[in-house]
């Protein structure tokens, strides 16, 4: 992969789509199909040669560049009117900060490619959304990320948290999260790169949106 800022731009806004459904389960009960299944298709897909398509393409990221347009902005606002959310942020840099621990544990990071690449072989019984997929993949978060620390504590409506489902749900989101946070430093992303560069990285998201 690359090292520019397209690839930047790309990956960063895979993050944050994986944490849009996160918030959209957090808050209502469910998140977008498309969602789930850009997240799932980037978890489970052997081979791709860009981004865009371990996610299935541009289109399939708009959702997650058109937050990152806003979310590096300099307001406190949403073109909407509405605050930021800084949960929203809150999360990317928690992700960020465990994608790192995992660079820094190799154990972790074996077993983590293990996992996906038995997950992988179910493909050819379920379908890439299938609940067992999803309960395959939350379990394996559980199972490595979860236990590198801290928890990522996510904020909603108890009730929709404390659905089964719902919680396999938001850990399939959130090792997506980390299969961004991979792609972001194998595209040179860096901390500096996200304080100095967020107007590099806002006009090709403006760019990208229009594709």
């Amino acid at each position: 992969m690359e090292a520019n800022t397209r690839n930047r731009t790309l990956a960063l806004a895979a993050l944050f789509q994986c944490i849009e459904g996160v918030n959209q389960i957090a808050s209502r009960g469910q998140s977008d199909a498309a969602l789930m299944k850009s997240c799932m298709h980037s978890l489970l897909t052997e081979h791709a040669d860009t981004i865009e398509d371990l996610y299935g393409s541009v289109t399939d990221l708009k959702t997650g560049l058109g937050i990152l347009l806003h979310q590096l902005g300099t307001g406190t606002l949403m073109p909407d009117g509405k605050p930021k959310n800084m949960d929203t942020t809150r999360y990317a840099v928690n992700i960020l900060y465990l994608e790192k621990k995992l660079q820094q544990d190799p154990a972790m990071f074996r077993a983590l490619l293990q996992g996906i690449e038995m997950a992988q072989q179910q493909l050819e019984f379920f379908s890439l959304d299938h609940p067992n997929m999803i309960a395959r993949l939350a379990e394996l978060y559980t199972q490595t990320i979860s236990k590198l620390g801290p928890r990522i504590i996510i904020k909603g409506d108890q009730q929709h948290l404390a659905n089964t489902d719902n919680a396999a749900k938001i850990r399939v989101f959130l090792l997506g999260g980390i299969r961004a946070a991979l792609l972001w430093r194998q595209a040179g992303g860096n901390r500096w790169r996200l304080l100095f560069s967020r107007g590099t990285m806002q006009n090709e998201a403006r760019q990208l949106l229009k594709a």
